[in-house]
């Protein structure tokens, strides 16, 4: 296994109040757009003059050219050698997430529920996310090089698994799902501008890392907007009348019991394997993350009912809110346990 010293990060969430409770500007603007969505709906619903919904779906392509600018294949190669940790990771995001949501299914098939739980479906399903994990491994003093690889593979991979997972109940339910329909929109979509801005690299990878930060508030406003537009259709047809507060309360306990099992699951495992304290980072923030962008992005493609998409979003954004403050709060203390051990060990 690699042993590396871990660079500092600079911190995820901005300093001040809103800091000590784990929430930045972007976790604010999610749910202002949602209360947005609901007073004025017919601007996300309305194709004249312009089409939000259709400016969104250019932003995606855009936010994914951006991505592959910024993937150094040299740090992909740095990263390749922890096979092991890989195995796991990529096991535990795509595998094991969506079999822990699968038994449940039979409580709520058929009830006002079953699309709640398509969206806690579609959530396990999902790829991890890129940014947050590696930030996170980097201030826990995890190993980066293989967060960094994971991380991308893993985006990589969900263009495919992800709508395999979900033709499993789409295709019954939808008459206008068709997975290899779905799956060449992906590419389309997706991967050909990854690939795209993987080749030019070599020569706008530096203009695209110095300037990463300004193409994440790109990336974010676009999320934003996604979210807008299927709140907007959701909350136009009236579709969230069948849901409490009490609801959506359980829903978000799921979400923070769902994070801790898999932390749980994540971490066993890594002792069994006999990972080090830095491979065992990697391996539990990684393994335990799932992508807004992803889950925001892909469900323009996957779910062809626009009324649906809101609701079918509501778990991906309680998780992705309650991920960044968990994993945050965790991997501050780990810095700080670690911390102490290397100042007693000097000390002795």
């Amino acid at each position: 296994m690699n042993e590396h010293p871990a660079p500092k990060a600079p911190a995820l969430i901005p300093r001040g109040k809103a800091s000590r409770f784990g929430l930045d500007w972007f976790l604010l603007a999610l749910i202002g757009v949602i209360v947005l969505a609901y007073l004025w709906p017919q601007l996300g619903v309305d194709r004249e003059p312009i089409s939000l919904g259709e400016i969104a779906g250019y932003g995606v392509s855009v936010i994914f050219f951006f991505y592959g600018l910024r993937l150094s294949p040299e740090k992909l190669k740095v990263g390749l050698s922890s096979w092991r940790l890989h195995i796991v990771v990529q096991l535990c995001t795509f595998i094991l997430f969506p079999l822990l949501m699968l038994p449940s299914h039979t409580f709520f098939e058929g009830s006002k529920n079953e699309l709640l739980w398509l969206g806690t479906f579609y959530l396990a399903a999902l790829p991890s996310t890129v940014s947050s994990s590696v930030v996170m491994v980097s201030i826990a003093g995890g190993n980066i090089p293989a967060a960094i690889f994971n991380a991308s593979i893993s985006s990589l991979i969900g263009i495919f698994i992800t709508p395999l997972w979900m033709g499993l109940f789409l295709e019954a339910s939808s008459e206008g799902f068709d997975i290899w329909s779905i799956m060449g929109k992906l590419v389309l979509q997706v991967l050909l501008p990854v690939i795209l801005g993987i080749v030019l690299h070599r020569y706008w990878g530096n203009f695209a890392e110095k300037n990463k930060s300004k193409m994440r508030v790109f990336d974010q406003i676009i999320i934003l907007l996604i979210v807008y537009t299927s709140f907007c259709e959701s909350f136009a047809r009236d579709m969230f009348s069948g849901y409490s507060i009490g609801t959506l309360f359980i829903l978000g306990a799921t979400m923070v019991g769902l994070f801790f099992l898999v932390y749980g699951l994540i971490y066993i495992l890594s002792r069994l394997f006999g990972f080090n304290r830095e491979d065992r980072i990697t391996a539990i923030f990684c393994g335990s993350k799932k992508s807004l962008v992803h889950g925001t992005v892909m469900s323009k493609v996957l779910f062809p009912d626009a009324n649906m998409v809101g609701i079918i979003l509501l778990p991906i954004m309680i998780y992705h809110a309650l991920q960044l403050l968990i994993a945050s709060i965790i991997s501050q203390r780990m810095a700080r346990k670690e911390g102490e051990k290397s100042g007693m060990q000097v000390a002795s």
